[in-house]
């Protein structure tokens, strides 16, 4: 296995053997084993898991783990069997990706706490990449009901995938309104995949699967009950692997706030629907709009700031032209020998999600065309 040395969720990593990937999981299971320890480990047992599985503690503390988090290390190991941990993925038919899976979703790699481990209940696809995450409170008033249902529905027949929590409330509308409309959702939980929470979903948890239009996502491994605690973590991922992040109500308290405090650390657009300044329902997204925040009134707001407009495909396009900067750039940049979107990243010195949108654009008008899966080149 070919790793560069600082172990980086950002690298161009390679597949694991499944022997590796078992202690991937092993660790993983461990209380305060998290992505700066898995990054301490790789590092100094050369990117090999099973070997820092068996060291003691003197070579666990050369690596720079603190002596605590060693004492719970050494404390679990005897309980922790990593071979199991496969065979109770294959019992509930879960995937897995780790940092060093080449489909592990690029926008969530790019986030300083990415997850080491990411547990997957249903598919993930390719298209994810444009996705949007969609937010707000469980106790929601007609008005919230139906923004998330109209924006929901419109942003999955423009082919965005909705990202959201599973929770009551704004989630569940988000997630059942991209069904509705037959596009793709992504509902993230702060527990095993095992458990579905709130157990009020679990109807919808089967249809985002069976239906074959999205997955279940989660950090925790089976067996990981629900905890106050897991939430504002589970909220990091939910903004990390999205471009954006819509708060459609959310009171003062509310924890899609925290989502949104998340997508501003990690770079995302944050995007609120205005509301009655008399509703406690409305007084975080009017705070959001207030300090910064995009003031979105339809789809089209949110799909221009992120430039994800999709053409209609009955439309013939006769724009044979780049419409901005970005695309220009992009143009310039490819011929007719393939470039890898990752060349074309570097080489531009945009960011992921700028190149990724502004090359389906792109390849929608005829300009470009893709060779494999991501590698491009000019289309005349």
């Amino acid at each position: 296995m070919e790793v560069p040395a600082e172990a980086s969720p950002k690298s161009s990593l390679t597949n694991l053997s499944m022997d590796e990937q078992s202690y991937w999981i092993a660790f993983n299971r461990v209380p305060g084993i998290g992505p700066a320890n898995f990054r301490l480990l790789l590092s100094y047992f050369q990117n090999s898991l099973a070997t820092a599985w068996r060291a003691d503690s003197r070579e666990l503390a050369r690596a720079g783990m603190h002596q605590k988090t060693i004492d719970k290390f050494l404390l679990h190991r005897d309980r922790i069997e990593p071979e199991r941990e496969l065979e109770l993925l294959a019992q509930e038919q879960l995937s897995l990706l780790t940092w060093c899976d080449p489909t592990y979703p690029a926008l969530l790699r790019e986030i300083d706490a990415s997850p080491p481990v990411l547990y997957i209940r249903g598919t993930l696809q390719e298209a994810d990449q444009f996705s949007l995450a969609v937010v707000g409170t469980r106790s929601i008033s007609n008005y919230g009901q139906q923004v998330t249902e109209r924006f929901s529905a419109e942003l999955a027949r423009g082919q965005v995938t909705v990202v959201s929590g599973l929770a009551l409330g704004v989630d569940t509308l988000a997630h059942t309104a991209a069904l509705d409309a037959g596009g793709r959702t992504l509902a993230v939980l702060a527990c095993g995949l095992d458990t579905i929470y709130p157990s009020r979903n679990c109807a919808l948890a089967r249809r985002i699967v069976d239906s074959g239009q999205g997955a279940l996502l989660s950090e925790y491994p089976p067996g990981v009950r629900p905890d106050s605690g897991n939430f504002p973590a589970r909220n990091r991922i939910i903004s990390g692997i999205s471009q954006g992040v819509l708060i459609v109500e959310a009171g003062e308290k509310s924890g899609a706030l925290i989502t949104a405090e998340r997508a501003i650390q990690q770079g995302r657009e944050v995007f609120a629907v205005p509301g009655n300044i008399f509703s406690s329902r409305s007084t975080g997204t009017n705070k959001l709009i207030k300090d910064g925040a995009h003031l979105v009134m339809e789809v089209n707001d949110i799909l221009a700031a992120l430039n994800l407009f999709m053409l209609p495909l009955q439309i013939e396009t006769q724009m044979a032209l780049p419409e901005n900067a970005e695309e220009r750039t992009l143009l310039g940049l490819l011929s007719h020998e393939p470039m890898h979107i990752n060349a074309l990243i570097i080489s531009s010195h945009l960011p992921t999600s700028t190149v990724t949108a502004a090359l389906t654009m792109l390849e929608l008008k005829g300009l470009i065309r893709t060779i494999g899966s991501t590698q491009f080149v000019l289309a005349r």
